[in-house]
């Protein structure tokens, strides 16, 4: 839950670094609250209102630890936009995000892991 805090916290910080570990357990997160998001709307009748409103909330820190995490291997944030060619663009991306951190510091900053 920490590393989800951190992400909200963070959440107009597009510079610096994010681990895999802080991009990946803000993902979970993230899964789990829309799942259960979506299992209330269902109990009580909402058509996906509250998972609107939270995928608005979290679109900036969303964002903002992808362009860290990006960051983090040695590439610009801008190859989030990647994401916008279908498939293959996800692939990458994914691709992108599993890989692990630079070992030494970067132009983004000092390794977080050390």
């Amino acid at each position: 839950m920490e590393w989800y805090v951190k992400v909200l916290s963070n959440y107009v910080g597009f510079s610096g670094r994010a681990r895999r570990k802080e991009y990946w357990m803000f993902v979970l997160f993230n899964i789990i609250i829309s799942i259960v998001l979506g299992i209330v709307e269902a109990i009580i009748g909402l058509d996906q209102v509250l998972s609107g409103l939270y995928s608005l909330f979290i679109l900036l820190p969303s964002l903002a630890v992808a362009f860290r995490r990006l960051h983090d291997t040695g590439k610009s944030g801008w190859w989030i936009l990647l994401g916008i060619i279908p498939l293959i663009g996800f692939i990458i991306l994914l691709v992108f995000f599993c890989q692990d951190s630079d070992v030494n510091d970067n132009q983004y900053g000092p390794n977080p892991k050390g």
